[in-house]
């Protein structure tokens, strides 16, 4: 009998080869199994399912992992703000860690020997799988012959074609990754520190030039309609915004950070629903949340984003940052209102029944109704004590 090896399969280049290797080579019976985390179509699922048996592997699966995407990952990154080294909104970080889950569950759920990626030995995601894996499955060996081997294009293609697999190889000028959390753009320009991404390059091209009102609800934190149209679950009414918004060229960046193998590395970006929606959300939190309530948030929001970049989704501390961050969403309801423009959006104001922002205990810099000036007296007296005590007896310094 067959020993199982199960496979995180894109349809690209290294998978492909993988899927060869695996079962033409190595003699394992291939379990392709592609995650979507809202980067696939139907039609492009389809295809991927014709690649994926035309390689030769025994069954192929498609897992449609949007809403648990969400659920487990993507309405946290929301309610903490999480812009990686305040740009970067986790698109791809955030997903490998879910597809690797889901992977793994199926791995337990079948019965395999073994695991395969096809990550390369220079980036994160070999990481991401690895460490996810090793967790939750951590007697099943872990393959990866793109990184093993290291193999380049030209060797992949060619065992390819040598066992039976003829397809056009292009090489993309640019790699392009879709999600639904944001799109990720890597090319030449993106490997030197000085150039910026060409028009071109990004795939959602500008269609719409005439700005255009876009109104968004948040219930507890979480989006629930747009224009006036309700959804039944967030996934769908990110999906809306990203179109709304993907038209105007909204969410183009260019993210420069530290890799979990200790490299620097830069990658471009178009998140356009992401971009809109934390910067909507942290609007509406300015209104209905409290001073302290917000400086908690963002310290621990921070450490969330670096932590689940580095892959370390698993942690139980995660679990306690998101109790935190669910429970801060109880007063987050309300209506944010956006103007769209090519490149750019404008936040307008917000309605809110918990806007703190209430003009019958005062109007900043006009009028105060809570409290006299003689209170206001009395407080900064005591206030200044320790800095007048510290100064007076620092006097010299």
């Amino acid at each position: 009998m067959k020993k199982k090896v199960i496979l995180a399969f894109s349809g690209g280049l290294d998978t492909s080869y993988c899927a060869k290797y695996l079962s033409e080579t190595l003699g394992y019976d291939v379990y392709a199994v592609t995650v979507n985390t809202g980067g696939f179509s139907k039609e492009e699922e389809k295809e991927l399912e014709k690649k994926a048996l035309n390689l030769g592997v025994k069954e192929y699966r498609c897992v449609d992992a949007q809403e648990d995407y969400y659920n487990s990952c993507v309405k946290y990154l929301i309610f903490g703000n999480v812009l990686k080294n305040n740009t970067y909104p986790l698109s791809v970080s955030a997903e490998r860690t879910i597809q690797a889950q889901e992977i793994a569950k199926f791995a337990i759920e079948i019965g395999v020997d073994a695991i395969a990626h096809g990550s390369t030995g220079a980036g994160n995601d070999q990481v991401r799988f690895d460490l996810i894996f090793q967790v939750m499955c951590p007697n099943v060996e872990i393959i990866t012959p793109i990184r093993d081997m290291a193999l380049s294009r030209e060797e992949e293609i060619e065992f390819l074609k040598n066992n039976g697999y003829e397809m056009e190889f292009h090489k993309a000028q640019y790699s392009v990754n879709k999600g639904l959390w944001g799109t990720s753009v890597g090319g030449k320009e993106t490997l030197t520190s000085r150039n910026y991404l060409p028009e071109e390059a990004f795939p959602s091209q500008i269609k719409e030039t005439q700005p255009s009102e876009l109104e968004i609800e948040f219930k507890n934190g979480e989006v629930v309609a747009v224009n006036g149209e309700g959804f039944e679950h967030s996934v769908y009414a990110i999906k809306k915004i990203e179109e709304l918004a993907s038209a105007y060229g909204i969410g183009r960046d260019i993210h420069v950070g530290d890799t979990i193998v200790g490299i620097k590395g830069r990658v471009g970006f178009e998140a356009a629903a992401a971009s809109v929606i934390i910067k909507a959300h942290h609007l509406l939190e300015k209104h209905t949340l409290s001073k302290y309530q917000q400086m908690m948030k963002s310290q621990l929001s921070d450490w969330y984003g670096n932590w689940l970049h580095e892959a370390l989704f698993l942690d139980p501390v995660m679990r306690n940052i998101e109790s935190f961050l669910v429970d801060s969403q109880k007063t987050v309801s309300g209506k944010v209102f956006v103007t769209l423009h090519p490149y750019r959006f404008i936040l307008n104001g917000i309605e809110s029944e918990h806007d703190l922002m209430s003009d019958k205990f005062g109007s900043y810099g006009e009028a105060n109704r809570a409290w006299t000036g003689e209170d206001v007296k009395g407080y900064t007296k005591i206030v200044s004590n320790s800095l007048n005590i510290y100064h007076q007896i620092n006097s010299a310094l």
